[in-house]
């Protein structure tokens, strides 16, 4: 390759870049809320929570739950710094009590007695599905922190994007989840409720964290 050649590369790849750099933010913006969000993470504790549901009842679900998380999103990332400054409620009070939530939900799911994954078939949507596991204190967070840095209408495609990405992996899950049989998505079901439970716990242990460090900058301050 002579020099020629590498010129003419460098300056196709300076035309991409300039194409693309309107898209910047967008890409910027979307990308922190996809791994908050963690759909394809959630997928797991999807088939452990809709286990036993009927079709009809976890399409619903996933309906519910994507309504749900978007509306939480928009209203924090529009009145979050509003609402958290006017109740003095912080992040880190939102990891502690989605925590307990959680952890209440999953040592449910981990007793014996399989009549109690469709008690209430219809109420996954909203929670756990919709808040904290889809939008939860990661997600808020992370909407707070970029919002000021690549603007509200870029935040907004963003989670709509996120959104969409995670209906369609929740709608189609059923071809995920068949290619374990009825025995391996038990199984998995059974892992899942577990790593609910550990999930629980990391968010009540970083939001206890968080606490800790704020006093003690507080208490070093002084």
């Amino acid at each position: 390759m002579d020099i020629i050649e590498v010129a003419m590369i460098d300056n196709i790849i300076i035309k991409i870049l300039g194409i693309l750099s309107p898209l910047a933010p967008y890409i910027k913006s979307f990308i922190p809320i996809f791994v908050a969000v963690n759909a394809i993470g959630t997928l797991a504790l999807y088939s452990s929570l809709t286990e036993g549901m009927a079709y009809g009842a976890r399409k619903k679900a996933v309906n519910n739950s994507i309504i749900a998380a978007t509306v939480i999103a928009f209203l924090f990332m529009v009145f979050g710094k509003l609402m958290l400054a006017m109740t003095g409620v912080q992040i880190f009070d939102f990891r502690i009590a989605g925590g307990i939530l959680l952890l209440i939900l999953s040592v449910n799911l981990l007793l014996p007695g399989e009549e109690k994954r469709m008690q209430h078939p219809t109420d996954i949507g909203v929670f756990p599905l919709g808040t904290p596991l889809i939008t939860g204190p990661a997600v808020l967070a992370t909407i707070l922190a970029i919002t000021p840095i690549y603007g509200y209408f870029a935040t907004t495609v963003s989670i709509i994007l996120n959104m969409a990405i995670s209906w369609i992996i929740f709608f189609y899950a059923d071809f995920f989840l068949n290619l374990f049989g009825k025995q391996g998505t038990r199984a998995l079901a059974k892992v899942s409720d577990m790593f609910l439970a550990a999930i629980a716990v990391m968010l009540i242990r970083s939001g206890i964290i968080d606490i800790i460090n704020i006093s003690l900058m507080i208490s070093t301050k002084k």
